[in-house]
């Protein structure tokens, strides 16, 4: 009997496929992980909606900051030290925004990661959302 069309191409080594994950991982975080920071009080890195103020304004997550990623400079980027984490996100998986602004972060030489699913991965969860120019609480949002 054939294999199957996933068994057809033999599974990566057990050593191959941890140091994928572990890169993934360095690179990407979730919707869940990032909501639960921000309920916890946990959150050790700084949350950013790379799309533009209008959409923003309409719907975010809460707690995010608003910087287009157009906007991410190096002077926009010392108002934070070297060494804080940076989460990105945009639309969602149609959207390329947060590999722009994790791009140009990098570039930077600051410490990055997306969020998987973007505003459209939120939603997804079930989370709440903020509207508004300022980043709103998820906190409150979730006490309501």
């Amino acid at each position: 009997m054939p294999a199957s069309s996933v068994a057809a191409i033999p599974a990566a080594a057990p050593g191959i496929a941890q140091a994928h994950f572990a890169a993934r991982l360095s690179l990407e975080t979730d919707c869940s992980d990032v909501h639960d920071a921000f309920v916890s009080g946990q959150a050790d890195f700084v949350l950013l909606d790379v799309r533009g103020p209008k959409a923003y304004a309409r719907s975010h997550v809460p707690g995010a900051l608003n910087l287009p990623h157009r906007e991410i400079t190096p002077e926009r980027m010392s108002a934070w030290p070297d060494s804080t984490l940076f989460v990105v996100y945009c639309a969602g998986p149609h959207c390329n925004g947060a590999d722009k602004a994790a791009l140009r972060l990098a570039q930077l030489g600051r410490p990055v990661k997306l969020m998987l699913g973007g505003m459209t991965g939120w939603a997804d969860e079930g989370f709440p959302f903020a509207d508004g120019a300022e980043p709103g609480s998820l906190k409150v949002l979730s006490a309501a």
